[in-house]
């Protein structure tokens, strides 16, 4: 671990300097003639400075509306780079196929959160930390008792990730570094636990305890699988399961991280601030899309039937689930390194029926015009909800495993967002459009239905 006196994290993000009449963009308001010159700095302009613009001096000022913040930076950063257009992902400069490639998880979680790759003494700290913070309290074991019998395990995670605060009360010292590193062996150690049990109580099986002989990818498969003798935790598998947390570690300002910064912004625990990202990973449009390739390869059916569903969603009639996406106009780096995954995952589990349904969407949608000018190219869903179902995982855990894999990145993010001092409470603006002001009219006077 970083040692106490330097820790790497702890270097402030530099406000923009001033540039010169070179580097600045200058906006004229044909409403009242006059110009404004506003500073550009990497490619970007600071909003307030639009505030400036008015037309009359009481004026609120100029604002921008982008809906979805689809080109709108609500920070800087120095963890996760992507580039879409090129298909570039990487770690605090790492490119994520090497990554994928030669590290496991624990490691990549320790550049994420130090911003370097750890030393070997370094590493086992790191890791020797997250061993000894698995354990759960057993009070939480009672409360996921309490879920009932057919609750679905990701809101369980998300109440006890929350009720984690409640037993960590020391979790509110957020600005003491000492605390924020020991709030981070708790939550990446404990989201396997947690998840595991939810699962767990979902089939009705006892809990498992975390076995601290085994690596972090095992311990949970042993947590979730093992019956009443010692489970043997498959390498292939193990190994697996590793790289899908890697590939889902960070994914810069996605929906679930711009969560965890907007509630972290108002100084909560981070117990709470990860309960309010993971309920944004709940969405069907965020950590949920692999199951919705699943059941569309279930609603396919067929090779023989992919022709005639390619024809129906280019009509309007259907949709291609897990091709194209928010930030990524190319094939997605994840995806590659997860087909090829897939392969090892099957020889061992034996080959997913629905492999070939996924290849031939693949095949066509690569090859047809219609596809590539649209730049639908696989993403990381994909295949990742084939190899999740191959390991015997039930399609409602598939956002329980990227909620584990995400962790050290929403709280990388998290407390780079604290040690930002532009950073204050999050708070948008919005464009009013309601009714001006009115009076109030007694309810036996108004008319109408």
């Amino acid at each position: 671990m970083p040692n106490s006196n330097a820790p790497k994290t702890e270097a402030k993000i530099a406000a923009a300097t001033p540039t010169n009449g070179q580097n600045s963009l200058t906006i004229t308001d044909n409403r009242t003639g006059k110009q404004y010159e506003i500073p550009i700095a990497h490619d970007t302009i600071r909003a307030m400075d639009l505030r400036q613009i008015k037309v009359q001096a009481e004026d609120f000022g100029m604002m921008t509306y982008d809906p979805a913040l689809l080109n709108t930076a609500a920070c800087k950063s120095t963890i996760t780079y992507i580039d879409g257009d090129k298909g570039i992902l990487r770690y605090r400069g790492y490119p994520i196929e090497q990554l994928a490639e030669k590290s496991n998880f624990l490691e990549t979680a320790y550049l994420l959160l130090w911003g370097e790759l750890p030393t070997k003494s370094e590493y086992e700290m790191w890791s020797d930390n997250i061993t000894m913070h698995t354990l759960i309290h057993e009070n939480l074991k009672k409360f996921v008792d309490g879920f009932h019998y057919d609750a679905h395990p990701m809101g369980m995670l998300i109440s006890s990730v929350a009720a984690l605060s409640t037993f960590y009360t020391d979790a509110k010292n957020i600005l003491d570094p000492e605390s924020r590193r020991l709030q981070i062996f708790r939550l990446v150690g404990k989201m396997p636990t947690l998840a595991a049990f939810a699962f767990r109580h979902s089939v009705g099986r006892p809990y498992v305890y975390p076995d601290n002989e085994l690596s972090y990818a095992g311990n949970f498969l042993s947590m979730l699988f093992k019956m009443t003798a010692r489970y043997k935790v498959h390498p292939v598998l193990e190994h697996a399961l590793d790289v899908l947390f890697i590939l889902h570690a960070d994914h810069e300002q996605n929906c679930s991280t711009s969560a965890m910064r907007n509630v972290g912004s108002s100084q909560v625990d981070p117990y709470s601030a990860t309960a309010a990202a993971a309920s944004a990973l709940y969405g069907p449009l965020h950590g949920g899309a692999n199951e919705a390739v699943l059941l569309m390869l279930d609603h396919i059916a067929s090779k023989n039937n992919v022709p005639a569903f390619i024809k129906s969603v280019k009509e309007g009639k259907g949709k291609l689930m897990g091709f194209g996406h928010r930030v990524y106009k190319n094939y997605d780096p994840r995806a590659k390194v997860i087909k090829k995954l897939a392969d090892e995952v099957f020889e061992v589990t034996g080959r997913n029926p629905k492999l070939d349904i996924a290849l031939e969407l693949e095949r066509i949608a690569l090859e047809d015009e219609y596809f590539v000018k649209r730049k639908l190219y696989p993403n990381v869903d994909f295949y990742s909800g084939l190899i999740y179902q191959a390991m015997g995982f039930p399609v409602e855990m598939f956002p329980v495993l990227f909620a584990i894999g995400r962790t050290p990145g929403w709280v990388a993010q998290w407390q780079e967002m604290l040690l930002d001092a532009e950073q204050k409470i999050a708070r948008p603006r919005q464009i009013y459009l309601g009714h001006d002001e009115r009076e109030y009219v007694m309810m036996g006077k108004r008319t109408g239905s």
